[in-house]
């Protein structure tokens, strides 16, 4: 597990600070496939071993439980108040999550998709959202902002972190479908290294948040493709892990 490089926000009054940590392969009980690190109960891993990663991510981040989706690609925006308990089913038809209660991690599994990690540091809330291509153009990022907002955030105090994910030189579309996706969510197309037709999702989500009025936006440039310490669904032919985005309030 590393801490992602736009990681820690300021502190709010009560001492808080917004938390975000991205995780790599490495560090874990799966193998084969999976090796090692692989969060995720819904790719074919034994669940011994995803069971010791999950416990090994909630210890070492010093949360008190840690939310997990069960993730479809739509906007279902969940608001959490507690600490799930360690044996929690991931959260049914849900692409993101807000809470506003301290030591709750939000966990986004992704393997060339977009983890998009925000935090109002003032308010004291943070969301986490599961961007690929549809969800992206869909929607999700705007209503998580929403949900925020529902729970005492502002735009202009929000920022945010969008992960690693398959970079726009990699990531080869039908043209018609860049199309689709660009007009959904302007500033997504472009082009691959060998010419063809791509989507560079976190341009286009750049571009969206910005649109919303958040300005404050960092990024983390590893490409899942090229990188093999990260999962890539389309590098490995579907038959891999997933890596997680994390974020959460720390009272410390």
């Amino acid at each position: 597990m590393s801490e992602s490089p736009a990681s820690s926000g300021s502190g709010t009054p009560a001492g808080l600070r917004v938390r975000r940590v991205v995780t790599t392969r490495a560090g874990g009980r799966s193998t084969g496939h999976f090796r090692s690190f692989n969060l995720s109960r819904s790719v074919g891993d034994d669940p011994g071993a995803v069971r010791l990663n999950r416990g090994r991510l909630v210890v070492e981040l010093g949360l008190k439980g840690a939310v997990f989706l069960n993730q479809v690609h739509g906007t279902r925006v969940a608001t959490v108040e507690a600490p799930p308990r360690p044996d929690a089913p991931d959260l049914p038809n849900t692409d993101a999550v807000v809470t506003a209660t301290p030591g709750v991690g939000l966990v986004i599994l992704v393997a060339d998709c977009v983890p998009v990690l925000l935090g109002d540091a003032t308010a004291g809330v943070v969301g986490a959202a599961h961007a690929g291509r549809v969800g992206a153009a869909a929607g999700v990022v705007p209503a998580t902002v929403e949900a925020m907002e529902a729970l005492g955030a502002r735009r202009e105090h929000i920022d945010v972190l969008l992960g690693p994910a398959v970079c726009g030189l990699c990531y080869e579309v039908p043209a018609a479908m860049r199309v689709e996706v660009d007009r959904k969510l302007p500033g997504s197309a472009s082009q691959t290294r060998n010419g063809n037709p791509g989507l560079d999702l976190r341009a286009g989500l750049l571009r969206q948040l910005l649109a919303l009025g958040v300005t404050r936006i960092g990024g983390d440039p590893r490409c899942t493709m090229e990188d093999r310490a990260l999962y890539s669904h389309r590098r490995d032919g579907g038959r891999t892990g997933r890596l997680a985005g994390v974020t959460w309030l720390d009272p410390s």
